[in-house]
Protein backbone atom coordinates (compact mmCIF):
# COMPACT_ATOMS: atom_id res chain seq x y z
CA UNK A 1 0.00 0.00 0.00
CA UNK A 2 1.68 3.26 -1.07
CA UNK A 3 1.97 6.02 1.52
CA UNK A 4 -0.42 8.91 0.88
CA UNK A 5 2.13 11.36 2.28
CA UNK A 6 5.91 10.85 2.16
CA UNK A 7 6.14 10.90 5.96
CA UNK A 8 3.88 7.89 6.29
CA UNK A 9 6.79 5.59 5.51
CA UNK A 10 6.98 5.18 9.29
CA UNK A 11 3.77 3.17 9.30
CA UNK A 12 4.74 -0.53 9.08
CA UNK A 13 1.69 -1.01 6.85
CA UNK A 14 3.32 1.17 4.18
CA UNK A 15 5.96 -1.47 3.61
CA UNK A 16 8.58 1.25 3.12
CA UNK A 17 10.46 1.46 6.41
CA UNK A 18 12.44 -1.15 8.28
CA UNK A 19 12.37 -2.12 11.91
CA UNK A 20 15.57 -3.29 13.52
CA UNK A 21 14.44 -6.92 13.27
CA UNK A 22 14.00 -6.47 9.51
CA UNK A 23 17.72 -5.83 9.06
CA UNK A 24 19.06 -9.32 8.62
CA UNK A 25 22.48 -10.35 9.97
CA UNK A 26 25.14 -9.88 7.34
CA UNK A 27 23.35 -7.00 5.61
CA UNK A 28 26.13 -4.65 6.68
CA UNK A 29 29.59 -5.20 8.11
CA UNK A 30 29.36 -4.60 11.85
CA UNK A 31 33.15 -4.73 12.35
CA UNK A 32 34.77 -1.39 11.50
CA UNK A 33 38.55 -1.07 11.28
CA UNK A 34 40.11 1.67 13.39
CA UNK A 35 42.74 2.62 10.81
CA UNK A 36 40.11 4.62 8.93
CA UNK A 37 40.10 7.05 11.86
CA UNK A 38 43.86 7.33 12.46
CA UNK A 39 45.83 6.40 9.34
CA UNK A 40 47.24 9.20 7.13
CA UNK A 41 47.26 6.89 4.09
CA UNK A 42 43.56 6.15 4.55
CA UNK A 43 42.87 9.89 4.85
CA UNK A 44 44.76 10.47 1.59
CA UNK A 45 42.54 7.91 -0.16
CA UNK A 46 39.44 9.66 1.17
CA UNK A 47 40.65 12.95 -0.26
CA UNK A 48 40.61 11.69 -3.83
CA UNK A 49 37.75 9.21 -3.57
CA UNK A 50 35.28 11.18 -1.44
CA UNK A 51 36.09 14.84 -1.01
CA UNK A 52 37.04 15.56 -4.61
CA UNK A 53 34.08 13.60 -6.04
CA UNK A 54 30.99 14.08 -3.89
CA UNK A 55 28.38 16.76 -3.34
CA UNK A 56 28.91 18.60 -0.06
CA UNK A 57 27.03 21.46 1.58
CA UNK A 58 28.85 24.78 1.26
CA UNK A 59 26.30 27.17 2.77
CA UNK A 60 22.75 28.46 2.56
CA UNK A 61 21.11 30.19 -0.37
CA UNK A 62 20.25 33.07 1.96
CA UNK A 63 24.01 33.66 2.38
CA UNK A 64 24.17 35.05 -1.18
CA UNK A 65 21.02 37.11 -1.78
CA UNK A 66 22.34 39.71 -4.28
CA UNK A 67 24.18 39.55 -7.62
CA UNK A 68 27.90 39.64 -6.94
CA UNK A 69 27.58 38.10 -3.46
CA UNK A 70 30.20 35.38 -3.07
CA UNK A 71 31.52 33.05 -0.44
CA UNK A 72 34.58 30.88 -0.19
CA UNK A 73 34.36 27.14 0.40
CA UNK A 74 37.46 25.16 1.31
CA UNK A 75 37.98 21.44 1.70
CA UNK A 76 41.44 20.28 2.77
CA UNK A 77 43.90 22.18 0.53
CA UNK A 78 41.32 23.03 -2.14
CA UNK A 79 39.63 26.42 -2.33
CA UNK A 80 36.53 27.39 -4.28
CA UNK A 81 34.33 30.47 -4.82
CA UNK A 82 30.55 30.39 -5.06
CA UNK A 83 29.01 33.54 -6.55
CA UNK A 84 25.56 34.75 -7.55
CA UNK A 85 25.58 36.05 -11.11
CA UNK A 86 23.68 38.97 -12.57
CA UNK A 87 21.30 36.36 -14.00
CA UNK A 88 20.64 35.18 -10.39
CA UNK A 89 22.40 31.85 -11.06
CA UNK A 90 24.83 30.45 -8.46
CA UNK A 91 28.14 29.28 -9.95
CA UNK A 92 31.26 27.75 -8.49
CA UNK A 93 34.88 28.27 -9.50
CA UNK A 94 38.33 27.19 -8.41
CA UNK A 95 39.69 30.03 -6.30
CA UNK A 96 42.72 30.66 -8.49
CA UNK A 97 43.60 33.13 -11.22
CA UNK A 98 44.28 31.43 -14.54
CA UNK A 99 47.41 33.52 -15.02
CA UNK A 100 49.73 32.26 -12.29
CA UNK A 101 47.36 30.74 -9.77
CA UNK A 102 47.01 33.57 -7.28
CA UNK A 103 44.01 33.16 -4.92
CA UNK A 104 41.31 35.59 -6.01
CA UNK A 105 39.41 35.65 -2.70
CA UNK A 106 41.21 35.57 0.63
CA UNK A 107 38.35 36.50 2.98
CA UNK A 108 35.34 34.28 3.69
CA UNK A 109 32.68 36.30 1.88
CA UNK A 110 32.06 39.53 0.04
CA UNK A 111 30.46 41.17 -2.98
CA UNK A 112 32.03 41.48 -6.41
CA UNK A 113 29.59 43.63 -8.34
CA UNK A 114 32.10 44.18 -11.13
CA UNK A 115 33.55 40.69 -11.04
CA UNK A 116 36.80 39.33 -9.62
CA UNK A 117 40.13 41.09 -9.84
CA UNK A 118 43.41 39.28 -9.19
CA UNK A 119 45.51 41.57 -7.00
CA UNK A 120 48.77 40.10 -8.31
CA UNK A 121 48.77 41.15 -11.98
CA UNK A 122 45.28 42.67 -12.27
CA UNK A 123 43.64 40.02 -14.44
CA UNK A 124 39.87 40.42 -14.16
CA UNK A 125 36.91 38.03 -14.52
CA UNK A 126 33.17 38.58 -14.74
CA UNK A 127 30.62 36.85 -12.50
CA UNK A 128 30.34 34.01 -15.04
CA UNK A 129 34.07 33.37 -14.69
CA UNK A 130 35.03 34.72 -18.11
CA UNK A 131 38.35 36.51 -18.45
CA UNK A 132 37.52 40.16 -19.13
CA UNK A 133 40.87 41.91 -19.20
CA UNK A 134 44.51 41.82 -18.23
CA UNK A 135 47.19 44.34 -17.47
CA UNK A 136 48.79 45.84 -20.63
CA UNK A 137 46.78 43.49 -22.78
CA UNK A 138 48.23 44.93 -26.00
CA UNK A 139 51.68 43.71 -24.93
CA UNK A 140 50.65 40.37 -23.41
CA UNK A 141 51.09 38.23 -26.48
CA UNK A 142 48.70 35.53 -27.74
CA UNK A 143 46.45 35.08 -24.69
CA UNK A 144 43.13 33.47 -25.71
CA UNK A 145 40.54 34.84 -23.28
CA UNK A 146 38.07 32.08 -24.07
CA UNK A 147 40.63 29.49 -22.99
CA UNK A 148 41.45 31.25 -19.72
CA UNK A 149 38.11 31.48 -17.94
CA UNK A 150 38.00 30.50 -14.28
CA UNK A 151 37.83 26.74 -13.78
CA UNK A 152 34.23 25.83 -13.02
CA UNK A 153 32.99 23.33 -10.43
CA UNK A 154 29.50 21.92 -9.98
CA UNK A 155 27.08 23.95 -7.82
CA UNK A 156 23.38 23.34 -7.15
CA UNK A 157 20.81 23.89 -4.42
CA UNK A 158 18.29 21.83 -2.47
CA UNK A 159 16.22 22.63 0.64
CA UNK A 160 17.82 26.06 0.83
CA UNK A 161 21.34 24.62 0.99
CA UNK A 162 24.10 25.32 -1.51
CA UNK A 163 25.87 22.14 -2.59
CA UNK A 164 29.27 22.04 -4.29
CA UNK A 165 31.07 19.16 -5.98
CA UNK A 166 34.74 19.71 -6.91
CA UNK A 167 34.24 17.32 -9.83
CA UNK A 168 33.09 19.40 -12.85
CA UNK A 169 31.70 16.20 -14.41
CA UNK A 170 29.64 15.22 -11.36
CA UNK A 171 26.22 13.66 -11.80
CA UNK A 172 23.39 16.16 -11.06
CA UNK A 173 22.71 16.83 -7.39
CA UNK A 174 19.17 15.47 -7.43
CA UNK A 175 20.37 12.28 -9.05
CA UNK A 176 22.98 11.95 -6.29
CA UNK A 177 20.41 12.58 -3.56
CA UNK A 178 17.88 10.25 -5.17
CA UNK A 179 14.18 10.68 -5.83
CA UNK A 180 13.15 9.17 -2.47
CA UNK A 181 15.36 11.52 -0.44
CA UNK A 182 14.09 14.56 -2.32
CA UNK A 183 10.42 13.59 -1.95
CA UNK A 184 10.78 12.85 1.77
CA UNK A 185 12.52 16.13 2.61
CA UNK A 186 10.66 18.57 0.36
CA UNK A 187 7.46 18.71 2.50
CA UNK A 188 9.41 20.25 5.40
CA UNK A 189 10.01 23.41 3.32
CA UNK A 190 13.48 23.78 4.82
CA UNK A 191 14.33 26.39 2.18
CA UNK A 192 12.07 28.77 4.14
CA UNK A 193 14.01 28.28 7.40
CA UNK A 194 16.39 30.89 8.80
CA UNK A 195 19.83 30.29 10.30
CA UNK A 196 19.66 30.77 14.08
CA UNK A 197 22.99 29.13 14.99
CA UNK A 198 26.14 28.74 12.88
CA UNK A 199 29.32 27.65 14.68
CA UNK A 200 32.51 26.17 13.25
CA UNK A 201 35.32 24.80 15.40
CA UNK A 202 38.33 22.52 15.13
CA UNK A 203 37.99 19.41 17.28
CA UNK A 204 40.45 16.69 18.22
CA UNK A 205 38.91 13.72 16.45
CA UNK A 206 38.51 12.22 13.00
CA UNK A 207 35.66 13.62 10.91
CA UNK A 208 33.95 10.21 10.89
CA UNK A 209 33.92 10.09 14.68
CA UNK A 210 31.63 13.11 14.47
CA UNK A 211 29.40 11.43 11.92
CA UNK A 212 29.23 8.19 13.91
CA UNK A 213 28.28 10.01 17.11
CA UNK A 214 25.08 11.35 15.59
CA UNK A 215 24.07 8.22 13.72
CA UNK A 216 22.86 6.26 16.74
CA UNK A 217 20.84 6.73 19.91
CA UNK A 218 22.60 3.92 21.75
CA UNK A 219 24.69 6.46 23.67
CA UNK A 220 21.81 8.57 25.00
CA UNK A 221 21.53 6.72 28.32
CA UNK A 222 25.23 7.24 28.97
CA UNK A 223 25.83 10.74 27.61
CA UNK A 224 22.42 12.48 27.51
CA UNK A 225 20.32 11.13 30.40
CA UNK A 226 18.29 14.35 30.50
CA UNK A 227 16.82 13.51 27.08
CA UNK A 228 15.18 10.39 28.46
CA UNK A 229 12.32 12.59 29.68
CA UNK A 230 11.08 13.03 26.12
CA UNK A 231 13.01 10.70 23.82
CA UNK A 232 12.45 7.00 24.26
CA UNK A 233 15.06 4.99 22.39
CA UNK A 234 13.32 1.69 21.90
CA UNK A 235 14.92 -0.56 19.27
CA UNK A 236 11.53 -2.16 18.72
CA UNK A 237 9.86 1.11 17.64
CA UNK A 238 12.74 2.77 15.75
CA UNK A 239 12.30 2.84 11.96
CA UNK A 240 14.90 3.07 9.19
CA UNK A 241 15.27 3.62 5.48
CA UNK A 242 18.53 3.03 3.65
CA UNK A 243 19.29 4.49 0.24
CA UNK A 244 22.25 4.13 -2.08
CA UNK A 245 24.29 6.84 -0.35
CA UNK A 246 22.06 8.16 2.41
CA UNK A 247 19.75 7.07 5.22
CA UNK A 248 17.05 8.23 7.63
CA UNK A 249 16.09 6.92 11.06
CA UNK A 250 13.42 7.86 13.58
CA UNK A 251 12.64 7.06 17.22
CA UNK A 252 9.35 8.35 18.72
CA UNK A 253 9.56 11.61 20.62
CA UNK A 254 8.01 10.43 23.87
CA UNK A 255 8.59 8.33 26.96
CA UNK A 256 6.48 5.21 26.58
CA UNK A 257 5.05 4.11 29.92
CA UNK A 258 5.82 7.33 31.77
CA UNK A 259 3.03 8.98 33.74
CA UNK A 260 1.07 11.85 32.24
CA UNK A 261 2.63 14.35 34.63
CA UNK A 262 6.15 13.33 33.62
CA UNK A 263 5.30 13.53 29.94
CA UNK A 264 3.88 17.04 30.32
CA UNK A 265 6.91 18.13 32.35
CA UNK A 266 9.22 16.78 29.69
CA UNK A 267 7.41 18.68 26.95
CA UNK A 268 7.50 21.92 28.91
CA UNK A 269 11.27 21.49 29.21
CA UNK A 270 11.76 21.00 25.47
CA UNK A 271 12.96 24.56 24.71
CA UNK A 272 16.18 23.84 26.61
CA UNK A 273 17.17 21.38 23.87
CA UNK A 274 14.90 22.20 20.92
CA UNK A 275 14.56 26.00 20.66
CA UNK A 276 11.91 25.80 17.96
CA UNK A 277 9.42 24.63 20.57
CA UNK A 278 9.49 28.00 22.34
CA UNK A 279 6.71 29.33 20.13
CA UNK A 280 4.66 26.15 20.51
CA UNK A 281 4.69 25.72 24.30
CA UNK A 282 2.13 28.51 25.06
CA UNK A 283 -0.42 26.88 22.76
CA UNK A 284 0.35 23.47 24.25
CA UNK A 285 -0.32 24.90 27.72
CA UNK A 286 -3.67 26.22 26.49
CA UNK A 287 -4.59 22.79 25.16
CA UNK A 288 -3.77 20.95 28.39
CA UNK A 289 -5.44 23.57 30.64
CA UNK A 290 -8.91 21.94 30.51
CA UNK A 291 -7.36 18.74 31.88
CA UNK A 292 -5.50 20.35 34.80
CA UNK A 293 -6.74 20.75 38.35
CA UNK A 294 -6.00 23.73 40.59
CA UNK A 295 -2.68 22.21 41.63
CA UNK A 296 -1.54 21.76 38.03
CA UNK A 297 -2.01 18.01 37.95
CA UNK A 298 -3.05 16.66 34.55
CA UNK A 299 -5.47 13.82 33.87
CA UNK A 300 -6.40 12.95 30.28
CA UNK A 301 -9.48 10.99 29.26
CA UNK A 302 -9.13 8.04 26.88
CA UNK A 303 -8.01 9.14 23.44
CA UNK A 304 -6.15 12.26 24.63
CA UNK A 305 -2.37 12.23 25.11
CA UNK A 306 0.32 14.82 25.75
CA UNK A 307 1.97 13.76 22.49
CA UNK A 308 -1.21 14.32 20.47
CA UNK A 309 -1.74 17.76 22.01
CA UNK A 310 1.86 18.73 21.25
CA UNK A 311 1.29 17.64 17.66
CA UNK A 312 -1.87 19.73 17.46
CA UNK A 313 -0.18 22.76 19.00
CA UNK A 314 2.78 22.50 16.64
CA UNK A 315 0.61 22.25 13.53
CA UNK A 316 -1.61 25.14 14.59
CA UNK A 317 1.25 27.46 15.53
CA UNK A 318 3.35 26.81 12.43
CA UNK A 319 0.33 27.15 10.14
CA UNK A 320 -0.58 30.41 11.84
CA UNK A 321 2.97 31.67 11.32
CA UNK A 322 2.72 30.99 7.59
CA UNK A 323 4.56 27.66 7.17
CA UNK A 324 2.78 25.08 5.05
CA UNK A 325 2.89 21.80 7.01
CA UNK A 326 -0.03 20.19 5.21
CA UNK A 327 2.18 17.52 3.61
CA UNK A 328 3.66 16.48 6.96
CA UNK A 329 2.11 13.82 9.17
CA UNK A 330 1.21 14.34 12.82
CA UNK A 331 4.29 12.32 13.79
CA UNK A 332 6.47 14.75 11.85
CA UNK A 333 5.16 17.60 14.00
CA UNK A 334 7.13 16.29 16.98
CA UNK A 335 9.42 13.41 15.98
CA UNK A 336 12.96 14.20 14.92
CA UNK A 337 13.97 12.28 11.85
CA UNK A 338 17.71 11.77 11.69
CA UNK A 339 19.06 12.15 8.16
CA UNK A 340 22.53 11.17 6.98
CA UNK A 341 23.48 12.65 3.62
CA UNK A 342 26.81 11.28 2.49
CA UNK A 343 29.56 12.22 2.99
CA UNK A 344 29.41 14.56 5.96
CA UNK A 345 25.94 15.86 6.73
CA UNK A 346 23.73 14.80 9.62
CA UNK A 347 20.41 16.55 10.25
CA UNK A 348 17.60 16.09 12.72
CA UNK A 349 14.47 17.64 11.26
CA UNK A 350 10.96 18.11 12.58
CA UNK A 351 8.22 20.51 11.57
CA UNK A 352 9.57 24.05 11.69
CA UNK A 353 13.18 23.38 12.67
CA UNK A 354 16.25 21.36 11.91
CA UNK A 355 19.66 20.97 13.49
CA UNK A 356 22.70 20.10 11.42
CA UNK A 357 26.11 18.62 12.15
CA UNK A 358 28.77 18.61 9.46
CA UNK A 359 32.39 17.57 9.67
CA UNK A 360 35.33 17.78 7.29
CA UNK A 361 38.97 16.70 7.59
CA UNK A 362 41.29 19.24 9.16
CA UNK A 363 43.10 21.32 6.51
CA UNK A 364 46.46 20.09 7.83
CA UNK A 365 45.51 16.54 6.83
CA UNK A 366 45.95 15.07 10.33
CA UNK A 367 43.32 12.28 10.55
CA UNK A 368 43.09 12.80 14.31
CA UNK A 369 41.62 16.27 13.83
CA UNK A 370 38.68 17.71 11.97
CA UNK A 371 36.50 20.78 11.64
CA UNK A 372 32.95 20.41 12.81
CA UNK A 373 30.19 22.76 11.82
CA UNK A 374 27.06 23.03 13.95
CA UNK A 375 24.04 24.91 12.68
CA UNK A 376 20.36 25.29 13.50
CA UNK A 377 17.58 26.49 11.24
CA UNK A 378 14.03 27.50 12.18
CA UNK A 379 10.98 28.77 10.44
CA UNK A 380 10.46 32.42 11.34
CA UNK A 381 7.95 34.75 9.63
CA UNK A 382 9.57 36.98 7.02
CA UNK A 383 9.25 40.17 9.07
CA UNK A 384 11.33 38.72 11.93
CA UNK A 385 14.03 36.81 10.06
CA UNK A 386 16.60 39.59 10.04
CA UNK A 387 16.28 39.98 13.81
CA UNK A 388 16.96 36.31 14.61
CA UNK A 389 19.39 35.37 11.85
CA UNK A 390 22.73 34.29 13.30
CA UNK A 391 26.05 35.28 11.80
CA UNK A 392 28.69 32.63 11.21
CA UNK A 393 30.98 32.19 14.21
CA UNK A 394 34.42 30.56 14.05
CA UNK A 395 35.69 29.40 17.46
CA UNK A 396 39.45 29.88 17.74
CA UNK A 397 39.94 28.94 21.40
CA UNK A 398 38.92 25.33 22.19
CA UNK A 399 36.29 25.12 24.90
CA UNK A 400 35.48 28.83 24.84
CA UNK A 401 32.09 28.33 23.20
CA UNK A 402 29.36 26.59 25.19
CA UNK A 403 26.87 24.62 23.10
CA UNK A 404 23.41 23.71 24.32
CA UNK A 405 23.46 20.87 26.83
CA UNK A 406 23.23 17.77 24.64
CA UNK A 407 25.62 19.13 22.04
CA UNK A 408 28.14 20.12 24.71
CA UNK A 409 28.08 16.55 26.00
CA UNK A 410 28.90 15.23 22.50
CA UNK A 411 31.60 17.87 22.05
CA UNK A 412 33.36 16.62 25.18
CA UNK A 413 32.88 12.93 24.37
CA UNK A 414 34.23 12.72 20.81
CA UNK A 415 37.90 13.56 21.56
CA UNK A 416 37.83 10.88 24.29
CA UNK A 417 36.85 8.31 21.67
CA UNK A 418 39.61 9.44 19.31
CA UNK A 419 42.19 8.93 22.06
CA UNK A 420 41.00 5.36 22.48
CA UNK A 421 41.01 4.69 18.75
CA UNK A 422 44.69 5.60 18.53
CA UNK A 423 45.75 2.61 20.64
CA UNK A 424 47.77 0.27 18.41
CA UNK A 425 46.23 -2.97 19.66
CA UNK A 426 42.65 -1.81 19.04
CA UNK A 427 42.29 -2.72 15.38
CA UNK A 428 38.50 -2.66 15.04
CA UNK A 429 35.21 -1.50 16.54
CA UNK A 430 32.37 -3.98 17.10
CA UNK A 431 28.96 -2.45 16.40
CA UNK A 432 25.73 -3.59 18.01
CA UNK A 433 22.55 -3.89 16.00
CA UNK A 434 21.24 -0.52 17.23
CA UNK A 435 24.19 1.06 15.42
CA UNK A 436 23.05 -0.19 12.02
CA UNK A 437 23.05 3.35 10.58
CA UNK A 438 26.79 3.57 11.31
CA UNK A 439 27.28 0.21 9.60
CA UNK A 440 25.36 1.40 6.52
CA UNK A 441 27.32 4.66 6.49
CA UNK A 442 30.67 2.87 6.47
CA UNK A 443 29.46 0.57 3.71
CA UNK A 444 28.98 3.73 1.64
CA UNK A 445 32.48 4.92 2.57
CA UNK A 446 33.88 1.56 1.46
CA UNK A 447 31.98 1.64 -1.83
CA UNK A 448 33.19 5.13 -2.72
CA UNK A 449 36.78 4.15 -2.03
CA UNK A 450 36.39 1.00 -4.15
CA UNK A 451 34.59 2.83 -6.97
CA UNK A 452 37.36 5.39 -7.10
CA UNK A 453 40.01 2.70 -7.50
CA UNK A 454 37.96 1.09 -10.28
CA UNK A 455 37.48 4.43 -12.06
CA UNK A 456 41.16 5.32 -11.78
CA UNK A 457 42.14 1.92 -13.18
CA UNK A 458 39.75 2.34 -16.09
CA UNK A 459 41.13 5.79 -16.89
CA UNK A 460 44.68 4.52 -16.68
CA UNK A 461 43.89 1.60 -19.01
CA UNK A 462 42.17 3.95 -21.44
CA UNK A 463 45.15 6.33 -21.44
CA UNK A 464 47.57 3.49 -22.15
CA UNK A 465 45.39 2.27 -25.02
CA UNK A 466 45.14 5.76 -26.51
CA UNK A 467 48.91 6.23 -26.35
CA UNK A 468 49.45 2.91 -28.14
CA UNK A 469 46.92 3.83 -30.81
Amino acid sequence: MPATRPGEWLDPASGLGLGLDDVQPGTFNMTISTDRYTCPDYAARERGSIWMRTWQIAGRVEDLPKPGDWKKYEILDQSFIIVRGKDDVLRGFVNACRHRGNALCTTDTGNAKRGFLCQYHLWSYDLEGKLKGLLRENLAGPIDKTENSLLQVSVDTFAGFIFLNPDPDAAPLREYLGEDVVSLLEPYNIEQFTTVMDVTEAIECNWKVVMDAFEEGYHINGIHPQLLQVLHINPKTARYRFFENHSVAMAPFEVVGAGVQDQVAGILALPETFPGTVAVIPRFQELIAPYQDSDGNVAFPDGVTARALLQQATREVLTGMGLDVSRLTDDQMVDNQGWVLFPNYFMTVRAGECHVIMSVPHPDGDPNRCIWHVASYMYVPQDFRAAVRAEALVVDTPGSYKYFEALQQDYEQMPRQQKGLRNDRLDHMSLVKEEVVIAHYHSVVDRHLADSVTADTARSTSSVKESRD
